[in-house]
């Protein structure tokens, strides 16, 4: 689950290795490990898109912004996953070294269902109940090279596909909850699948259209 500055031309690009590169006013990142079937589309302005099958190997793309921070993110589409996989807000700090999720959705495993994970408590935001949870990392990918490093992750207890997050809110209880962030590296809003197969397809940017109300 890393990212290094490669720049990409075209708006096609294969699921091997890794690539990131701005696009329009957003960030575009993409990382796997090489064991997915994968097509992504890098659109235009927020819109990305991903399939992916043969329920094996982990990935990670998204669009987002090239410097994580307190905002708020508006973002509308479709997340399907056949397995497990997450739509989250994702990203990275340096000093410490830290790699968070604010999980907005999630398939078949909820990532707290782990022997690994430590809870830190819970907090509300934008309408939703997360958990704070916290796992350490060995000898792992980062984007730093092969690192030992935390992961913080807040978890909504209701999935939600579509709306605001205000990411401050989070970085503000990881903080209360003893988990110390760092400088802000890229953040961007994420599809992983990891052994599964899905769809999802998302905007960046624009919030979902309000349903129609009778008269």
């Amino acid at each position: 689950m890393l990212s290094f500055a490669i720049l990409v031309l075209g708006l096609w690009a294969s699921g091997l290795g890794v690539v990131a590169a701005p696009s329009a006013n957003y960030f575009w990142s993409s990382w796997s490990d090489g064991k997915p079937k994968l097509t992504t589309k890098n659109g235009a302005d927020g819109k990305f898109s991903v399939k992916w099958s043969g329920d094996k190997g982990n990935f990670v793309i998204g669009k987002g912004w090239s410097t994580g921070g307190a905002r708020e993110v508006t973002y509308s589409g479709t997340f399907e996953p056949v397995g497990n996989g997450y739509l989250s807000i994702y990203g990275w700090t340096t000093n410490p070294l830290v790699e968070y999720y604010i999980i907005e959705a999630y398939g078949t495993h909820k990532p707290s269902n782990t022997s690994e994970a430590k809870m830190k408590g819970n907090f509300t935001s934008d309408g939703g109940s997360y958990e704070i949870m916290t796992k350490q990392r060995v000898n792992k990918p980062s984007i730093q090279g092969t690192a030992t490093f935390a992961q913080y992750w807040s978890i909504r207890s209701e999935n939600k596909i579509g709306g605001t997050v205000s990411t401050g809110n989070h970085f503000k209880a990881w903080e209360a909850a003893g988990l110390k962030m760092g400088k802000q590296n890229y953040m961007i809003v994420a599809i992983e699948g990891q052994d599964s197969s899905g769809t999802a397809d998302i905007t960046v940017g624009v919030p979902p259209t309000p349903a129609a109300t009778g008269a």
